[in-house]
């Protein structure tokens, strides 16, 4: 398995892209297309917010269809609170794609990112649809990723190659996500795409699996966003012989996939709204696998540990403090805590109690552009590990004025 990180969703075999400027956004890219000229199977996972935006609750019809050729995004505007119009307005960008592309609306995905609450204004999007389709190449991979971004301050994409067989498999994703993060399936979107021969209901298997381990383990600042989706397309261009079935393919598969998704789930959290650290956090042998997720996640959602540790401050009583809240069954008097990367390992504290320790080496770990916080519950044989980001003054700011 090697990764990739020049490399886009048009590396992966007859998928094109493109991405423009519409005029939805000021300057930037603000539209793109994926298709592939081959059909595909497609899987996907949404938001769990109860409110949903029109693009999600369109998606959730059009990826029960046998049949995936393309995905049109736009950012700058979610498409989210707008009635039946955003309904209306969702379903039109599939019905141009697919008039553009002369294949059928309901294979096409459509996915929104941006401000909530403000009316779509077709006379740019319908348009820009058009002009997209009309420029769709096999380099068009890198301005599409650019499309997608809201405030995201960097790219996030990455493939990995793998073989299945004597044949080289590859899978290749780009994602946007830097507020509003929180999925449990802010806004968090991925676009995944392989050359895999595999059926539906696996591939659906492989990325739900995947996605409770990857993208639902990260947290900006908790909150769940209306738009939240990640789709897969497989072209089976590869032509290995089908995956229906949970055999050793599979899971080659599935483990490239899996580990694909993590890759892309640290970028976002890396690349939090003002963030300036990448805060990782492993829990160990907790009573289950539930206990270990909901202990890490709520370390990496504490405002108080997030601040802590953009000042440096090795405050490990917020720690243990957001493990005692969690919801988690963890005995306090068990707990074991150590801040660790490349510089070096300090435990904190042993058995749920404070530990002397070497508070320079501490606030020199703190320092660095990524830290681990690993807590040792002693009460089990389960694991889990989410990712998050500091709390910084920027992102007040960002959120202070997102749309004035």
């Amino acid at each position: 398995m090697k990764f990739f990180y020049d490399k886009s969703l048009t590396n992966v075999p007859y998928f094109k892209a493109a991405g423009i400027h519409s005029g939805l956004k000021k300057k930037k890219n603000d539209l793109c297309v994926i298709y592939s000229e081959k059909p595909c199977v497609s899987a996907a996972t949404f938001t769990t917010n109860k409110v949903k935006a029109a693009p999600v609750l369109l998606d959730m019809k059009h990826i029960k269809n046998d049949k995936t050729y393309a995905v049109v995004i736009n950012s700058g505007n979610a498409n989210a609170c707008n009635g039946s119009a955003g309904y209306k307005n969702a379903l039109s960008m599939a019905k141009t794609i697919a008039e553009c592309l002369n294949i059928k609306t309901e294979e096409v995905l459509v996915c929104s990112t941006g401000v909530i609450g403000v009316p779509l204004p077709m006379d740019i999007v319908l348009p820009g649809i058009k002009e997209t389709c009309s420029k769709l190449s096999c380099e068009g991979g890198n301005e599409a990723a650019k499309a997608i971004m809201t405030t995201d301050t960097i790219e996030k994409k990455v493939a990995v190659e793998f073989y299945l067989g004597e044949k080289k498999a590859i899978i290749s994703a780009m994602a946007k996500g830097s507020g509003m993060i929180h999925p449990n399936m802010g806004t968090m979107l991925s676009f995944i795409a392989t050359n895999v021969n595999i059926d539906k209901n696996m591939l659906s298997k492989a990325l739900k699996e995947s996605v409770e381990d990857s993208y639902n383990m990260i947290s900006v600042d908790g909150d769940t966003s209306t738009n939240d989706t990640v789709i897969i397309l497989a072209n089976g261009s590869l032509e290995n012989p089908i995956i229906n079935e949970e055999n050793e393919d599979y899971i080659s598969f599935k483990r490239a996939l899996h580990s694909l998704n993590i890759e892309i789930a640290k970028m976002i959290a890396k690349d939090g709204e003002g963030a300036t650290k990448l805060i990782e956090t492993k829990v160990l042998n907790a009573p289950s696998k539930e206990d270990a997720k909901i202990s890490s996640k709520a370390v990496i959602k504490s405002s108080l540990v997030k601040a802590a540790i953009f000042g440096s401050d090795p405050n490990w009583g917020r720690i243990i403090c957001a493990l005692g809240y969690s919801g988690a069954n963890i005995n306090p008097e068990n707990v074991d805590i150590f801040f660790s990367n490349s510089k070096g390992s300090v435990q904190t504290c042993s058995k749920g109690a404070a530990l002397e320790f070497d508070k320079e080496l501490a606030v020199e770990i703190l320092n660095e552009p990524a830290t681990t916080i690993t807590i040792d519950l002693h009460d089990g044989n389960y694991s889990a590990t989410a990712w998050g980001c500091d709390l910084t003054y920027e992102y007040v700011k960002i959120n202070g004025c997102y749309t004035t």
